[in-house]
């Protein structure tokens, strides 16, 4: 069995030796160990420091398309390269590179097809209160809309079997922890969680700047999901709620009407509640409408899984792809 190792990088020369060094190059239960660096358009060193490092493979992006599309081109090249399980961690070396046994453990036992690292946010000393309560809630939004028990859902270091990793598509141009953990969910994979070590901090994120920036993103981002895979639902919820506003802007009208048998005035308040009114009956129409695109984007999934398995079989080699001992 092979076991590949991916780490998404943007500018990570400085932090990227620790991090390799920390990863076993020899694992109970498998026959290879290898690399894989994605350069997702780094103006630095870091293809180069990555060489140096003994990498095995490299697949190097021509511009900054962000982490989630790194994270996807690098399961693609993982894939096409014969890995069995594959592993993601991060460039800041910031998951202990130790923990890569207890990550895949699960997947050797057979127990799971894709397991999340679960780095215990409550001890992180370097997390605010404030980021912690909002990881615990986004946490939480996420566990009920993938039927999931992860608790900390946004964590970066995960291993997929070969299995779950052909069935992944990653669509959010943003973050591809949420959606994937929810997309396992609604497919049916077998999740586990492990307790994961991490390291102490090597820079600031560049992800979040402030709590702040951690909200406006990831807020976003939770909503776009649970509306891409959970349509009428959250169009049938929003109706709800603006159907509620509407009977009680007629409200003051039919006190009147019912109680004083006076029908004549609140015109304001019944134009509101009409306004409102068919602002719900869209909103339940749009529900209706999503679900019936879901459930293409179901079909679309299945149709990339065969894509991906007919790519496999033809031996198509994996796009910008390069490998670790060329030199430039």
């Amino acid at each position: 069995m092979k076991l590949i190792v991916q780490i998404p990088c943007l500018n990570e020369e400085a932090t990227l030796p620790a991090t390799i060094a920390d990863i076993p190059r020899q694992l109970d239960g498998f026959d290879a160990v290898e690399l894989l660096v994605i350069d997702d358009g780094s103006t630095d060193r870091t293809v180069e420091v990555a060489r140096e490092c003994g990498v095995e493979h490299v697949v190097r992006l021509t511009n900054n398309k962000g982490l989630a599309a790194g994270f996807q081109a690098g399961l693609d090249a993982c894939l096409k390269l014969g890995a069995d399980v594959v592993v993601n961690t991060d460039a800041d070396n910031q998951y202990s590179g130790a923990d890569v046994a207890k990550l895949v453990a699960p997947i050797l036992a057979g127990d799971a097809d894709m397991v999340v690292g679960d780095r215990q946010i409550a001890s992180i000393d370097h997390f605010s209160g404030s980021k912690k309560g909002l990881q615990r809630l986004g946490s939480w939004v996420v566990r009920r809309l993938s039927g999931t028990e992860i608790t900390d859902t946004t964590s970066g270091f995960r291993a997929y079997n070969r299995e779950a990793a052909l069935q992944l598509l990653v669509v959010d141009n943003f973050t591809y922890t949420l959606e994937s953990l929810i997309q396992a969910g609604k497919m049916l994979v077998a999740v586990d969680e492990v307790k994961i070590a991490t390291n102490p901090q090597t820079r600031e994120s560049r992800l979040f700047g402030s709590t702040g920036a951690y909200v406006r993103r990831n807020g976003p981002a939770i909503l776009r999901i649970y509306a891409r895979y959970e349509p009428l639902r959250a169009f049938a919820s929003a109706g709800a709620v603006v159907l509620l506003l509407a009977l009680a802007a007629w409200m003051p009208f039919l006190i009147d009407w019912i109680f004083n048998g006076d029908s004549n005035g609140h015109v304001q308040s019944l134009i509101l509640g009409a306004v409102l009114f068919i602002a719900a009956i869209q909103l339940f129409a749009l529900g209706v409408i999503g679900d019936l695109l879901a459930g293409q984007r179901v079909m679309t999934q299945r149709v990339f899984e065969r894509v991906r398995r007919v790519e496999l079989a033809l031996g198509v080699p994996p796009s910008h792809y390069e490998r670790g001992d060329k030199t430039d």
